[in-house]
């Protein structure tokens, strides 16, 4: 079986996936005359924009619950992945990645909050690939064709967000747990199931709410701890710099046989473990960013671009100073003596062939004896918690998708329960199951969502850029952005449609 989910993982995690993402990410650079970076004022404060309503999440909430699908397993385990596997030049590429992710993002994420639905059931927003896939070109004669692959996408991703992916999270927190304080796997599976379970019953509401308070609890805590040992190791700052550039880009240092090797290895773990990580282009983020009551879909296509670069740049990068700074990455030679590292510790002989969180727990160790391994346990548990909650929002978007359609709310209503019976099934499998076979399943789902969606908004991504420019255009106008889509010919999307004709009637009424 193993070897079967390698093999696949080597066909859809090929260097062609890579290229995708990184030339698509430049592409949406270039057309967006690089969004990221000239809005990087309205991204942050787009953040804090925006309330919540009966129907729809603030802006924060939506944040949350993007962060606390990209924030995960990936941001301590990927990166030591990553660097193990690819070298420490491999997050130089993670952050490449990100840069060029964020436009990626802002797209993914407009589209999104552009062809959203309200579900008649509930009164909620939805919204997300499946459904920008399938209105975007309703109106055209392939429409039978964007509609099938809509269903493809939203197939996918089910499968996915409740069997594949939850198993890595699952994992990661039974194994951080028991390396920590010998609790037995079945232990924590138990517990896991019980709190997963309590959440998710509570939809999308309880899910915001969670997410909301956990994800900027867990992240500064953790990034503090990392700031706190790259200030004890602050000479190696300048080291670890240098070393992740030369690995990243094969800088002649002495050491060419040594970097030349990696390269190639540097670019796929980092791009690959970075995509996990942040998510950008795979399709996860517009679910999220739908969920938002906002009044112009740029402006949460603006926060999720934000969401990719706290992932990447703050929380990836705390695991790697810790990882880099503190020696618990070393190359040798024949001899035994280092060619490739940095830092005064020593790696530990049962962390020195297997990166993970192993890793970033020795690290912290060497500022505080005996407490690394119970901070990554905690850590885990908060990063990888929240990521299942977000991996089960997003499935039951998509089964609504599937299902919506269906007349008989009970049809609709069961399926819900068996979605939510088969992700407490996967998180009570992937914590009492091998890890290499929970990476290998979970990096196949991250890679067929990453072919599908960024496909799909390379073929789709003309609206996204008329908002941009829209949005611009009324912030110089010093305007709060409001989005018409009859004013810029933005056919089928029906909600914002339905709004602006509710905003007119409601204003022809006399008031009081």
């Amino acid at each position: 079986m193993s070897a079967v989910l390698e093999w696949l993982n080597d066909i859809i995690w090929s260097s062609a996936l890579v290229y995708l993402c990184l030339g698509a990410g430049v592409y949406f650079t270039i057309r967006s005359r690089a969004v990221q970076i000239r809005q990087i004022k309205a991204i942050f404060v787009q953040m804090f924009r925006g309330k919540s309503s009966n129907e729809g999440v603030s802006s924060f909430q939506a944040l949350a619950i993007s962060l606390a699908g990209r924030v995960g397993v990936g941001n301590i385990a990927g990166v030591a992945t990553a660097i193990g596997f690819g070298g420490p030049g491999a997050v130089v590429w993670m952050w490449i990645s990100a840069l060029l992710g964020a436009s990626t993002s802002y797209v993914e994420s407009t589209l999104g909050q552009i062809f959203k639905e309200q579900d008649p059931r509930t009164g909620e927003y939805r919204g997300g690939p499946a459904f920008y896939i399938e209105k975007a070109y309703r109106h055209t004669k392939a429409k039978g064709l964007f509609k099938v692959y809509g269903m493809v996408f939203a197939a996918v991703t089910v499968v996915a967000m409740s069997f594949m992916l939850p198993g890595i999270q699952s994992n990661a927190i039974s194994g951080a747990v028991e390396n920590a304080w010998n609790v037995p796997t079945w232990a924590t599976a138990i517990a896991l199931v019980i709190i997963m379970g309590f959440i998710v019953i509570g939809g999308i509401k309880r899910i915001a709410h969670f997410a909301s308070l956990a994800v900027p609890f867990m992240a500064v805590i953790y990034i503090i701890a990392a700031i706190a040992v790259t200030f004890i190791n602050a000479e190696q700052i300048i080291p670890v710099f240098e070393l992740m550039f030369k690995s990243a880009f094969g800088i002649d240092a002495g050491q060419e046989a040594a970097f030349g090797g990696v390269i190639g290895m540097a670019v796929q773990w980092g791009v690959q473990r970075g995509i996990y990580s942040n998510e950008a282009g795979q399709g996860t983020g517009p679910h999220a960013a739908s969920a938002a009551e906002v009044s112009h879909p740029s402006k949460q296509g603006l926060v999720q671009a934000g969401s990719v670069y706290i992932d990447t740049l703050f929380v990836c990068s705390a695991t790697a100073f810790m990882i880099l700074s503190t020696g618990m990455y070393r190359v040798f030679d024949a001899d035994g003596e280092t060619i490739i590292g940095t830092g005064r510790g020593q790696m530990v002989e049962a962390i020195a062939t297997t990166p993970g969180e192993k890793w970033p727990q020795a690290g912290l160790d060497t500022m505080l004896s005996g407490f690394g391994a119970g901070f990554i346990a905690i850590s885990i548990f908060l990063f990888a918690l929240t990521t299942m909650v977000a991996y089960y929002y997003m499935a039951e978007t998509n089964l609504v998708y599937l299902l919506g359609k269906a007349r008989n709310t009970m049809v609709l209503a069961v399926g819900k329960r068996i979605l939510q019976l088969l992700i407490l099934v996967a998180v009570a499998v992937g914590a009492m199951s091998a890890s290499g076979s929970a990476w290998a399943l979970g990096d196949i789902g991250v890679g067929l969502m990453a072919w599908l969606n960024i496909i799909g908004i390379l073929i789709l991504q003309q609206p996204a850029f008329k908002l941009l420019r829209d949005f611009e255009r009324q912030k110089k106008q010093g305007l709060d952005p409001v989005f018409d889509p009859n004013s810029l010919n933005v056919r089928n999307a029906e909600f914002w449609e339905k709004r602006l004709a509710g905003d007119k009637a409601g204003a022809e009424v006399p008031q009081g």
